[in-house]
């Protein structure tokens, strides 16, 4: 999944790096930096949702970085795509951050927060 999230990064311009400095994504375009925390396959992705948003929001420098953007990467099913859409809209815009779900063909899409 993480590979493929990678992939489609680098297609879409990004320079990118796997496991900097514990973030499981690092990718860089037009001086814009991305942060990404992947959850793959698992029992329970409700609480390994709720673990990388508390990974994203560990990472976020003490003073605020406007060019710094954050994203959580999980599987595009059901499960996993409705515990990381638990976080409002509203919040995710004051991080400035996003969700993307991978497809088991590779495939990723931006995915929305509730509103």
């Amino acid at each position: 999944m993480v590979q493929s999230f990678c992939e489609w990064l680098a297609t879409n311009g990004w320079a990118v790096q796997t496991e900097v400095e514990q973030v499981d994504v690092v990718a860089e375009r037009q001086g814009v930096r991305l942060y990404a925390e992947a959850k793959g396959s698992t029992a329970a992705p409700g609480l390994d949702v709720n673990t990388a948003y508390g990974q994203l929001l560990a990472r976020m420098p003490a003073q605020d970085d406007p060019t710094a953007r954050y994203a959580l990467v999980v599987r595009d099913e059901p499960r996993s795509v409705r515990a990381a859409v638990r976080v409002p809209a509203r919040v995710l815009t004051l991080l400035r951050a996003s969700i993307y779900a991978v497809a088991e063909d590779g495939s990723v899409r931006e995915v929305q927060g509730r509103s």
